[in-house]
């Protein structure tokens, strides 16, 4: 994502030195991740919002919901796009116009994980078969950027779905019609996303934005509630060994599990309180 923003030599070699001895230069163990935070609820005139600092990384979600034509091979289920903007003002690295490959990745990697768990039941977004369905719009703003976009994106747009209301609709000969009432999103699973870099030797968690410039490839697990692995994403040219896939599936797998429970379980327990 970054590559081409390459760290000098001695600050690389520093990076390595540190990861040799299983520290990081925030202090953090290589299979530790930085604080989460998680905001709902933000944006008013949006269906669903929620922002997410991991660490000093802040991304925020809004999620509109338009009514709208399904896909032809799913003319029973509602759709979901991602779209994902990289604004100048999060890193001098971020440039305005249209959307960098690094803005169509992330957006690309976050929409995969929603997708692949069926966090939503996207069936009951169906409102006339092959006509009329729920269009969901997730759209991603990076507020700032200290590394791991897509775990802090990802995680947005988990909290920004889980607090999304749509309005309920009356159907009469055909015509829809938007009531004011409105109810919540039917919750299926909950996708966790976990991102790795491979520095030298190691695989680290959670990469910060020096680390991901020293990266010699990162790899994203998605996994669903029961611990499933559903997205695989890698990135750059570096190779990884079965020992390092092996160990970050692992850690994908006991981590996802702990994020779940701590963050998103909560979040879907408190709806509509």
């Amino acid at each position: 994502m970054r590559m081409h923003d390459v760290l000098s030599e001695i600050e690389r070699r520093f990076i390595i030195s540190l990861a040799n001895k299983g520290r990081r230069a925030d202090g953090r163990t290589l299979r530790e991740m930085r604080p989460i935070t998680i905001e709902t609820e933000l944006i008013k005139k949006a269906e669903g919002s929620a922002k997410v600092s991991l660490g000093e990384t802040k991304v925020i979600a809004g999620v509109k919901a338009e009514i709208g034509a399904p896909f032809p091979d799913e003319p029973n289920k509602g759709v979901i796009t991602c779209n994902a903007e990289l604004i100048p003002l999060a890193s001098p690295l971020f440039e305005a116009g249209p959307p960098q490959e690094d803005a169509i990745e992330l957006a690309r990697v976050v929409d995969r994980g929603i997708r692949e768990t069926e966090m939503v039941d996207m069936e009951k977004l169906c409102i006339i078969p092959g006509e009329k369905v729920w269009i969901l719009f997730i759209d991603l703003y990076i507020l700032d950027d200290n590394g791991n976009l897509f775990d802090a994106a990802s995680y947005a747009a988990v909290a920004a779905l889980l607090s999304t209301r749509i309005p309920k609709v009356e159907v009469k000969n055909g015509e829809v019609k938007r009531l004011d009432d409105k109810e919540l999103l039917p919750i299926r699973d909950l996708p966790v996303s976990l991102t790795f870099s491979k520095i030298g030797e190691h695989i680290l968690l959670d990469p910060m934005l020096d680390e991901e410039r020293a990266m010699e490839c990162r790899l994203t697990i998605v996994t669903d509630k029961e611990g499933r692995v559903v997205a695989v994403q890698k990135s750059e040219d570096g190779v990884l060994s079965e020992k390092d896939i092996n160990e970050a599936l692992e850690i994908a797998i006991e981590k996802g599990k702990e994020i779940r429970e701590k963050y998103f379980m909560p979040l879907l327990k408190n709806r509509g309180s």
